[in-house]
């Protein structure tokens, strides 16, 4: 049971913060008015959304970082594939979530509207990833609504890496879920931030 739960913790540690943090940001400058100066530059809206994305990359690395540690100091589980293909797979899930949390952002009036959505889905995220009940016993209709999670893929894909050794060749269609995933989620955060021209 640890072994199966240490890579599911690491993706809620990893998911939350890469979820939160950035759907605080944008609210938080809101509510100190220094949104406002940068919306009064020429930066597009473009490079704003996406260079908020990059803090949150470092910390997420950092977090995977320390829980891969922890887990070989406290647990003695090791990683059995290749290391780099967790960051790979971390990177691509902190631009869903980023995305994700931006995107309420953009939409919410406050940093507290924002944490409260931000919650909501995290909760749902976590409930039908696969992470504490297996998919394949949810009924159908929740089955088909997983598709649309990426704690799903991002969870597959670390466990098959962290237990297995998988490679993205055997996984390829967890990439292929987060990509699809991010690139709504971050077009859909860039479109719907309002920018004063």
């Amino acid at each position: 049971y640890k072994l199966f739960m240490v890579p599911a913790l690491i993706v809620i540690a990893v998911t939350m913060v890469s979820a939160f943090l950035p759907a605080l940001n944008i609210d938080s400058e809101k509510e100190a008015g220094t949104i406002e100066q940068i919306n009064v530059t020429p930066v597009s809206k473009t490079a704003f959304i996406v260079c908020k994305m990059i803090p949150y990359w470092a910390i997420a690395c950092f977090i995977l970082t320390a829980c891969l540690i922890i887990a070989w100091a406290v647990f003695g589980y090791v990683c059995r594939g290749n290391i780099l293909w967790l960051y790979l797979y971390t990177a691509m899930d902190i631009i869903v979530m980023a995305g994700l949390g931006l995107l309420i952002s953009n939409y919410s009036s406050n940093a507290q509207q924002a944490m409260f959505v931000i919650w909501f889905f995290a909760v749902i995220f976590m409930l039908m990833s696969g992470i504490f009940t297996p998919i394949a016993s949810m009924p159908d209709w929740a089955q088909w609504i997983t598709f649309l999670n990426p704690m799903r893929y991002y969870a597959d894909a670390m466990r098959a890496v962290f237990l297995k050794g998988s490679s993205p060749v055997d996984i390829w269609y967890d990439a292929a879920g987060l990509a699809a995933l991010g690139a709504v989620m971050v077009s859909w955060a860039i479109i719907s931030y309002r920018k004063s021209e």
